[in-house]
């Protein structure tokens, strides 16, 4: 037989009541995080795949972690490329919320639901999680109402993506793990530089490349200075370089100089490592003993 008419599970009321609680609940028990979408800049149509992207807002929002004893995933894992952390989270968002802190800027990146690749920054554990999955229908329907969404993330990994979204911890932080280059440049030394400015250099071909300044420090006794550069950019999009002997200026400060010297920080000394922490330099060194190099034939005489 049909249901009784004189009991309806979506009267209007009951479900703004529940929505209500739901978003108590998330305010009492959820954590604090930045929610950041993923601006594309440039996209593979025929491979269907983002060539570039950055950065560019955080919005601050309550979110709930369901994973009560810890984050989920394979947590670290020893592969052939070394140690790997595959920590993986799922985040509970309020719709209303969403709506009112984020899709109120409605555009073509966040217009009506949290996109997958947009990322979730946790200031509890100050990690970076991107969204694999969005899940829209848990709880299934209860008052014939979805008042939430389940955000299934994964630990960003990072890569060459620019962060520019005015927010001071989520900038310095993605700063830190992103790739750097260190330039070596003359006669720049004193310059007042600013954090996130451009660097630029001009190519013979006439394309440009530039890079935002992460840190930098000048050489005791010198005009020559070390900056370190992320988010390095090309005027083409194609795959250039810094040039040993080219002219730099600055964007902002009106520094400039010539480059004496590139390193990569995959090849760095202890002099230029950033973090403290960093092996990188130690690691190098024992490990250029491991491998014998010196046979020309390992399988064997010929």
């Amino acid at each position: 037989m049909a249901t009784n008419v004189y009991f309806s599970p979506a009267v209007k009321s009951e479900q703004n009541l529940y929505e209500d609680i739901v978003i108590e609940s998330l305010k009492m028990y959820g954590q604090d995080v930045y929610y950041l979408p993923r601006n594309i800049v440039e996209r593979d149509y025929i491979l269907g795949e983002t060539v570039e992207s950055q950065f560019d807002d955080s919005y601050t929002l309550e979110m709930y972690i369901e994973n009560p004893e810890g984050f989920g995933g394979e947590s670290e894992l020893m592969t052939k490329f070394g140690l790997e952390i595959r920590d993986t989270a799922t985040f509970v968002v309020s719709k209303r919320r969403w709506e009112q802190s984020v899709g109120v800027f409605n555009n073509e990146l966040t217009n009506y639901r949290p996109n997958e690749g947009d990322l979730i920054y946790l200031p509890m554990s100050k990690s970076f999680f991107q969204i694999d999955k969005v899940e829209h229908e848990k709880p299934f329907y209860q008052l014939q109402n979805l008042p939430t969404y389940q955000l299934i993330c994964s630990l960003y990994e990072f890569g060459d993506e620019k962060f520019d979204t005015g927010n001071t911890e989520v900038d310095n932080i993605s700063n830190l793990f992103a790739y750097q280059q260190e330039l070596t440049i003359s006669g720049i030394a004193g310059t007042d530089f600013i954090i996130g400015e451009n660097i630029t250099e001009n190519l013979e071909d006439g394309v440009t490349i530039s890079g935002a300044i992460a840190s930098y420090k000048d050489i005791a006794s010198s005009t020559t200075s070390k900056i370190y550069l992320h988010s390095i950019r090309t005027s083409d999009s194609k795959y250039h370089q810094f040039t040993v002997g080219g002219s730099v200026t600055t964007e902002v400060s009106g520094g400039s100089g010539t480059i004496t010297a590139i390193k990569d920080m995959e090849g760095a000394t202890e002099e230029s490592v950033q973090d403290n922490y960093a092996k990188n330099y130690e690691i190098e060194t024992e490990a250029a003993a491991v491998l014998d190099f010196t046979e020309s034939n390992p399988f064997g005489d010929f």
